[in-house]
């Protein structure tokens, strides 16, 4: 009988059934770095969300066979280790196309039609001392006949592509960073943020993504653009893009993930009080459907591996 242990069960919220094998369920709503190894002593299978899963942890777990990840993005899982030691690592797919790209929406028009300035102007009663029928504090721009720079063209890059295309946007594939060569359809990386109006970066962390985007790639970028991220805060140097932000270099930016979570108070970001600037906290995958969506597939990669024909392999 397999035991089976989610780390963060809280993380998911969905009806989530059980494996149709015979065996041991235990699950905990969150789970301490310390707390790791004493857990999954006896699991032969991890569920992690976002509970880190290092090579010093994975040493002392013999009988740990796979990692389900409760995610698309695996950086909290050490890899190699597990390729070392034999642990599979399966992850969850396309689970986001819908409930991601109307967040990065969200985010676009808000900050395009400056949602958050005219707001708060209104709950300040300046709207009511108005001399006419409406007020013209602040530029409204639309996002037909704009630019996108898409980076990242997986199935969240394509789904926000189809529905920029649908809003009349102008649609640039960014090619990977420093390519030497550049793929039919796509557009050189530093062109996309040369010539974009929005940029939003769709792929995984990883050494060669960690900050993507730091005080260079602002240069390139237009005065009046915004740069949406609802992937990965590492993706971005944060320090970078308060300075661009506080300096103007850039109009505005959209984020849903910090390069930790939860953040610590006296994160450089949370104290931006900026009506271009707009931070909500890793919610952006949390549609309900979607969610149910993830705790479905994350049985069957479960149910997948047990008879011997694991799915959504990582690792």
């Amino acid at each position: 009988m397999e035991n089976i242990v989610f780390l963060d069960s809280a993380t998911v919220i969905a009806d989530l059934r059980r494996p149709a094998f015979a065996h041991e369920w235990n699950e905990y709503p969150a789970t301490a770095p310390d707390q790791v190894v004493e857990r999954l002593h006896n699991a032969a299978i991890a569920i992690t969300n976002k509970v880190q899963l290092r090579r010093d942890m994975l040493e002392q777990l013999p009988h740990l066979k796979l990692i389900a990840v409760a995610a698309t993005g695996t950086d909290n899982v050490d890899l190699a280790c597990c390729r070392e030691r034999g642990i599979a690592v399966s992850n969850i797919r396309n689970y986001s196309v819908h409930t991601v790209p109307e967040h990065v929406f969200m985010l676009m028009l808000a900050l395009r039609r400056n949602l958050l300035a005219f707001h708060a102007e209104v709950q300040r009663g300046e709207w009511q001392k108005s001399p006419q029928f409406c007020l013209f504090t602040h530029p409204v721009q639309d996002l037909h006949g704009s630019t996108l720079g898409i980076v990242g063209h997986g199935a969240i890059g394509r789904a926000v592509e189809q529905i920029a295309r649908a809003f009349g946007m102008k649609v640039l594939l960014a090619e990977h960073k420093g390519a030497g060569a550049v793929r039919e359809g796509y557009t050189a990386f530093d062109e996309v943020l040369e010539r974009s109006e929005v940029i939003t970066l769709h792929l995984p962390l990883n050494d060669a993504t960690r900050h993507l985007i730091g005080e260079a790639e602002f240069s390139r970028m237009k005065p009046e653009a915004l740069l949406i991220n609802t992937a990965r805060g590492g993706l971005v140097d944060e320090v970078a893009l308060r300075v661009a932000l506080l300096s103007g270099r850039i109009a505005g930016a959209g984020f849903d993930v910090l390069a930790t979570e939860p953040p610590a108070d006296g994160h450089p970001l949370l104290a931006l009080d900026l009506p271009n600037f707009i931070l909500t906290p890793h919610i952006a995958w949390s549609g309900r459907a979607a969610m149910q969506i993830l705790a479905d597939q994350l049985i069957d990669n479960i149910e997948a591996f047990a008879a011997g024909a694991p799915q959504n392999r990582v690792a």
